[in-house]
């Protein structure tokens, strides 16, 4: 039986994290720091010790306590042949893998990155996300501010054509793509300030060369230049918040974007988590209450379940309406595949209230219900991300492994186009978000990548670029991130 937990409690203890590739670290799903409601942290079961045998003794030793599928759990792996952690731990969760219920979601990451990131959004690159499409075509969908793309002048839409280590030894994009491997990936060069890189970008300026370095520079998790926008369309007003990811930046932003909300009388928004990888659920339960004005505090916004011999760890979460809240009459969330866990959590809490008011917008989302704690080895500096709860709304619905798609009670299906900024109205996805708010008809969102190519008429589809082997913090949360 689920407790109710307060939530100042679950604020301090959750987090839900995003999607991304697999292997060498893989990618991070809905995570929740500790297991333990009156540690916060549970205490790990081996001894401390960092040699490689040692960590992966731990390893496996924390994930047959505490991992939701047991049952799939090899019944003994020897991790001699395994030369990391991660190989080991990838093993562990094959079978997990082959059922589509932990695609990389439970990896071992690194406590000091993963805290500077959530708690600031530091990071370091060129600051922007890359997609490639199946023509081999690789573009920046998204530039942020403060980092060096941007400030090369470099956004979204710009296509590159070609990169190397100087002017002077360009590859063009397919010529990478085709050598195989990592090849497109290993182009861009590590993560690390001063790396630099020549590009031969094609965007609506022209073609040229640019040289651009890798510095440390913290995420916007609202862009200052299109995150918040009241749109006038049609003779109404609109608000608009597109959020890149849930980090605990976004704390006063999104509470400015929704006080404007309030103060205009607007009840019909548009929620942008079309790259959205997901992040702190503290972030996730403040914009759901954020969209909350209108539900109390005995209302359900989410179910947290632990295996059966963890089922004192279970909670639920109740809504809690902030100063800054609206009551939505109609919210058009944007997703695409990229869209995970946080950005699932806070479109799924809507579903059981708007009902068919609450669409989502863009194609199907990735499709993660289930969620980690965090088990710490601080002399290692090793967190262990295991996948240990499922997640589910009011109504108790939590199964979409394969996205919302066919969850949501109503969708409208769009195109994510680089032509225009995020939030023009112009822009395909927000165009066919203000349609929704305005009651026209649309069609459907299918389930499936390819049956969404096809219902698109799109000659090609977009997809992140995922970086070669061990991803950052930053990377699993940001899609395509480089």
């Amino acid at each position: 039986m689920a407790v109710r937990r307060s939530v100042a409690f679950l604020a301090v203890t959750a987090l839900l994290a995003g999607c991304g590739g697999g292997g060498g670290g893989g990618s991070s799903g809905a995570t929740a720091t500790g297991g333990s409601p009156t540690t916060g942290t549970p205490t790990p079961t081996v001894a401390a010790g960092c040699t490689l045998r040692e960590r992966q003794d731990w390893v496996a030793a924390q994930m047959r306590e505490w991992y939701l599928f047991p049952d799939t759990l090899p019944t003994s792996l020897d991790p001699t042949p395994y030369g990391s952690v991660d190989t080991f731990l990838d093993a562990l969760t094959a079978t997990a893998r082959a059922q589509r219920k932990d695609r990389y979601f439970t990896y071992l990451t690194s406590i000091k990155e993963e805290t500077a990131y959530y708690t600031s959004g530091s990071s370091a690159g060129f600051g922007w996300r890359l997609g490639l499409d199946s023509n081999t075509r690789l573009y920046v969908t998204e530039a942020f501010e403060g980092a060096p793309a941007l400030a090369a002048g470099i956004d979204r839409g710009a296509e590159i054509l070609a990169i190397g280590t100087s002017a002077s030894n360009l590859r063009t994009v397919g010529s990478l793509y085709n050598a195989g491997g990592n090849a497109l990936a290993d182009a861009l060069g590590p993560d690390t300030t001063g790396t630099t890189r020549s590009f031969q970008i094609r965007d609506a300026a022209g073609t040229r060369t640019v040289s651009v370095a890798k510095t440390d520079f913290t995420l916007t998790p609202v862009s200052s230049r299109y995150g918040v926008q009241v749109i006038a369309d049609g003779g109404q007003r609109y608000g608009y918040v597109n959020l890149r990811t849930f980090i605990d930046t976004a704390d006063p932003a999104l509470r400015s974007a929704f006080a404007q909300f309030r103060a205009q009388g607007i009840t019909n928004i548009i929620v942008d988590l079309r790259y959205n990888g997901g992040g702190l659920v503290r972030t996730a339960e403040l914009m759901s209450n954020l969209l909350g004005a209108n539900r109390n505090t005995s209302e359900v916004m989410s179910y947290t379940t632990f295996r059966s011999e963890k089922s004192a760890e279970n909670s639920t979460t109740f809504f809690a309406p902030q100063p800054q809240s609206v009551a939505p009459t109609r919210v058009a969330f944007i997703g695409t595949g990229g869209t995970a866990s946080a950005s699932e959590f806070v479109i799924n809490a809507f579903i059981p209230y708007l009902h068919a008011n609450a669409a989502l917008i863009g194609t199907n989302t990735y499709g993660k219900p289930v969620g980690q704690i965090a088990l710490d080895r601080a002399a290692c500096d090793d967190r262990l991300r295991v996948i240990a709860f499922a997640l589910q709304n009011a109504a108790r619905q939590g199964a979409y492994y394969d996205g919302l798609a066919n969850t949501v009670e109503a969708s409208c299906r769009a195109a994510d186009d680089l032509a225009y900024p995020m939030g023009d109205p112009r822009e395909a996805s927000t165009r066919s978000a203000l349609d929704f708010l305005q009651g026209k008809s649309c069609t459907r969102i299918g389930a499936s990548a390819s049956a969404e190519a096809r219902a698109l008429s799109a000659p090609v589809t977009r997809v992140a670029l995922t970086p070669s082997g061990e991803m950052s913090t930053a990377q699993r949360e940001v899609p395509g991130l480089f």
